[in-house]
Order: structure tokens, then C-alpha cells, then sequence
């Protein structure tokens, strides 16, 4: 009797390194992907003016339930794993989450601070709320799995996984249940066809790249975002809850 396949949730807020993660699951021969499936729903829904709206309205199912019953029906290619990439700020609260039961839920999380620094270089920084970087959304999503498994489920940091891709993609890997492989460490430049239709507007770095890249530690430093009075209050806002996930987030694997 064959088993059923893994459907694996992952849940980010924007400016993460989600994308890539997409990327690094969709190099491996067993996995197949699929790119923040409720998009377009949340659009339809908050009325949120993106860019590229009407093409992200028109490229996707504007139901969440909908949405819900494709993530739990057949899995692209026959694959035995399904890799979804999931944006927290997406989940209304008017969106069912049972459907979450059926799956294998990790969280993948960002310093909200660098969060902030990113996003503003993509929307108008007077526009952006803390609802729009979607760490409050994610601390109730895992906090709801939590209670749900009586234990944390995974978190992983991107800043972790950039450091040292191979022991943190194996730790996440092991947590899942799944075999790391290498090929999760690399893949071929340009668009891909699963990618969102909005991927003109975000995905730039993604498509230019071949794998994990981290800066040099003192670039990092230098990175850290001065942000504007209204920018630092929301991420002020954010930082308990990004604390309380960052409590869970795996450590690297001895070796």
C-alpha cells in the first residue's frame, strides 16, 4: 500500500527568505511546490492594494475554501511530498484553518526589524501596519498547532538557515520526518512555472539565483535597517511576538 503523501505547510511572513526556501524544496525529485496559494483570496477579501493586483486576482481561486480543499487534494506530478509556501498575512480571520490538521506545519521567521527594512523598499512606508508583515498572524497559527500536538511545531530562522544551509536545511529536514538531500542546496537561475504571477514584482533576487547565499558577517552587521519613527514602532509592536516564536526556532544539528 503506497503512504500517503507529506504535505508540508510553510509559514512566513514577507521579506524572508520564502522564496528561496520554495526553490530549495522544489530542487528535490520527490517534492512538489506551490507558490502562497491564498493570495489572491486576500486580496479579494481586505481590499489590500499590491502590486499587480488584478493579475493576482484573475491567476488564482479568489474562495478561501476553495484554496483549502486544493492544498488537501491531489498532490502535483504524484509527488510524496508537497511543499507549500504559505504567507501568514494572507489568513484573515474569516479563512477556516481546519484544513490545517491535515498537514505538516513549520514556521520560518525573520527579525521583524529586517522584515521592516526590506519591505519598505517595495511599498510606500506610510501604507505598511503590523497586520501587513503578518507576525501576529503567525504566532496564532503556531500557537493554535502547538495546542493541537501538545508540543512546538518547527520554526526555523532564515538568518540560520543563510548561515549554514546544510545543517539547518538536515535539522529542518529531521523535524519533518524527511531525508535532507544536497540538491536542496542548489538550483538553476530564472523563473520557474510554479512561481506566483506576480513574481515580476518580488522575485528579482530569487530568480538570480543558484542557491543559499549569505553575506559576510560584517555586511550583515552593517545591514541593520535605520528605520523611519512610524517603521520602528511597528516593529517595536511585533518584537514579543517574533520573541515567542524565536523560543522554539531548531538549533543546528551537532556534528
Amino acid at each position: 500500500m503506497e503512504s500517503a503523501p507529506l504535505r508540508i505547510a510553510m509559514w512566513s511572513g514577507p521579506r524572508n527568505i520564502s522564496s528561496a526556501m520554495m526553490r530549495s524544496f522544489g530542487a528535490r525529485s520527490d517534492t512538489a511546490v506551490i507558490d502562497e496559494p491564498y493570495y489572491a483570496a486576500y486580496l479579494a477579501l481586505s481590499g489590500s492594494d499590491h502590486p499587480m493586483r488584478a493579475e493576482v486576482l484573475a491567476s488564482q481561486a479568489n474562495d478561501c475554501r476553495e484554496v483549502a480543499a486544493l492544498l488537501l487534494g491531489p498532490v502535483p506530478g504524484g509527488k510524496s511530498i508537497w511543499y507549500q509556501k504559505l504567507m501568514t498575512h494572507h489568513m484573515l480571520p474569516q479563512f477556516g484553518r481546519e484544513w490545517m490538521r491535515s498537514v505538516r506545519n513549520a514556521f520560518l521567521i525573520r527579525e521583524p526589524r529586517f522584515v521592516l527594512g526590506s519591505y519598505m523598499r517595495i511599498r510606500d512606508r506610510s501604507a505598511v501596519t503590523l497586520a501587513d508583515i503578518g507576525i501576529v498572524q503567525q504566532r496564532e497559527l503556531f500557537e493554535r498547532e502547538a495546542d493541537r500536538l501538545g508540543m512546538a511545531p518547527p520554526v526555523i530562522e532564515g538568518a540560520d538557515v543563510l548561515a549554514d544551509p546544510p545543517r539547518m536545511l538536515a535539522r529542518l529536514c529531521a523535524a519533518l520526518g524527511i531525508s535532507f538531500t544536497d540538491s536542496m542546496l542548489r538550483w538553476s537561475a530564472g523563473r520557474r512555472d510554479t512561481d506566483g504571477v506576480w513574481a515580476p514584482a518580488w522575485y528579482a533576487a530569487v530568480e538570480r539565483s543558484t542557491g543559499f547565499a549569505p553575506a559576510p558577517a560584517a555586511a550583515a552587521a552593517a545591514m541593520v535597517p535605520d528605520l523611519p519613527d512610524e517603521l520602528a514602532r511597528i516593529a517595536a509592536e511585533a518584537q514579543p511576538h517574533y520573541a515567542a516564536l524565536a523560543a522554539h526556532k531548531l538549533a543546528p544539528l551537532v556534528v
